[in-house]
This record gives C-alpha cells, sequence and structure tokens, in this order.
C-alpha cells in the first residue's frame, strides 16, 4: 500500500470526476490521501470531501500565497477545527518567495500562527518552502526552541542544508514528481541522504505530474511513480519504499486510522 500524503482534491480540476479519481487511487494500491487545505475559510468545502470518502483525510490551514486573507485566523481557530476525527494535519502553511503573492511579514506571521497551532494539537504541520531556505530554517529553528511539533517538508525541491535542519529537528520529507524529472539529480542526491524513518511520497495533485505523465493532469493513482523512482533513488525494492513511507504515515499522522487488511 502507498499514502499520497498532499494532494487537493478540493480543486476545480477533480470536480467533475472526484469519486472516478478516487476509485483510480485505490485501484492503484493508493489505500489513504490527504486532501490538504490551502484557505480555513473553505475548509467547509475540504471537510466535505474528507467525509464523503473513506480513505481520504484532510488538513486545515492557509497556503502562504493566500496568508495576507487570513491573518485574522489564529491559532484557537485551527486547534477547534482540526478537532474533527478527519482531519489529521495542519497547513499547509509556509513561505513562498518565488511568487511573492503575500508580503513576506504575512507569510511569516501566517506561519508562526499554524505552527502554534500544531504545537498545541500534536498534529504534523504540512510545510510549503519554496526560494526561502534560509527565513524557513531559521524560522523553524527558532520555534523549535520553545517547544518541539511534528512537521513535513512538502513537495520538497529546496536545498540540502534545509533538508538536513529539517531532518535534525525532528521533521519529515516529502518528495513529489519533480523527484522523477529528467533535470532532478541534485534533488535525488539529497532524497538518498533522507533517513529511511523520514521519507514521504506525495503528488501534490493536480500540479507536478511525474514521468510518464509530466505536463498531465496530476491525480493520486500517479505517487505510485514518484515511489518507483525514490525506490531506484536508494536502491531499494518498490515494495520495501511503500511499506516504508507507509509506516512513515501512519507514525506521523497519528489520527488517522490504518486500512482494516482483515475485512477482505
Amino acid at each position: 500500500m502507498l499514502v499520497d500524503s498532499h494532494c487537493h482534491l478540493d480543486f476545480p480540476d477533480f470536480a467533475e470526476e472526484r469519486a472516478a479519481i478516487v476509485a483510480r487511487a485505490l485501484a492503484a494500491g493508493i489505500g489513504r490521501m490527504v486532501t490538504i487545505s490551502t484557505r480555513v475559510k473553505r475548509f467547509r468545502q475540504i471537510l466535505e470531501i474528507a467525509e464523503a470518502f473513506n480513505e481520504v483525510y484532510c488538513s486545515v490551514g492557509t497556503h502562504p500565497h493566500n496568508a495576507a486573507e487570513e491573518l485574522d485566523v489564529t491559532a484557537e481557530e485551527l486547534v477547534r477545527l482540526s478537532s474533527h476525527p478527519k482531519v489529521v494535519a495542519i497547513g499547509e502553511a509556509g513561505l513562498d518567495y518565488f511568487y511573492d503573492r503575500a508580503p513576506r511579514e504575512a507569510q511569516a506571521q501566517g506561519f508562526r500562527t499554524h505552527i502554534a497551532a500544531a504545537r498545541r494539537t500534536g498534529l504534523p504541520l504540512v510545510i510549503h518552502s519554496r526560494d526561502a531556505d534560509d527565513d524557513m530554517a531559521a524560522i523553524l529553528q527558532e520555534e523549535t526552541g520553545k517547544g518541539a511539533f511534528l512537521f513535513i517538508l512538502h513537495c520538497f525541491s529546496s536545498g540540502r542544508e534545509l533538508a538536513k535542519v529539517g531532518v535534525a529537528l525532528g521533521g519529515y520529507v516529502s518528495f513529489s514528481g519533480i523527484l522523477t524529472f529528467k533535470n532532478s539529480t541534485e534533488l535525488r542526491a539529497i532524497a538518498a541522504d533522507v533517513p529511511r524513518e523520514r521519507l514521504l511520497v506525495e503528488t501534490d495533485a493536480p500540479y507536478l505530474a511525474p514521468i510518464p505523465h509530466r505536463g498531465k493532469r496530476n491525480e493520486p493513482a500517479y505517487v505510485a511513480n514518484t515511489a518507483k523512482v525514490l525506490a531506484e533513488t536508494i536502491g531499494v525494492s518498490e515494495a520495501e519504499i511503500a511499506d516504508v513511507t507507509t509506516e512513515n504515515v501512519f507514525r506521523l499522522f497519528t489520527k488517522m486510522p490504518r486500512p482494516d487488511v482483515t475485512a477482505a
């Protein structure tokens, strides 16, 4: 079994065939999917999707692109919303200096609010970090000094130093379809050095479809393609990488139940 630890099933790309997409994922051996929140103000829509499918769980949070729109969202509100049984993570939140769609001060403020909620709930924080390695590392180190919290560096495409800092602070590193791209030699080298007990795989669907689907709309079933390349990268079988990453998921997402293998 594999788990797609990060997708966006609420996005319009999936609206017409969401049930079929979930069915294709299950047929491909994807036993769990986590659909990730990008706006707290649209959380109800996310939750309805998670409630509609036994195998789908969700997070609650504000993407850094939307940080300025939701600075009124408090840690207390995130904690309250995360009490729902289907909510297994906080986020995604973080820093994006590539697009800079929100002021950097707003991104940092929102990020720290989400860290506080993750610390308070014990749920993992899904972190978005792009072109912001130094500031991300500094905030993670500073905030960890105030009290540890679980986190995932999602869709990792940053430098080696941020991966090292993240792992040293107890974080997990999640790889998307970018890992499969021909020009991702350095990223594969970084993945090879991440401790196996900290590795996750994801799609970030509908974005970043892995080879051989690159250029098409991504979907959770394709996480198997990324897992295959990750297995090759670290020199293990596909079965072993499935076991390793799935075990890591359930160790991290403690609210998400394992499938009942006896049900069949």
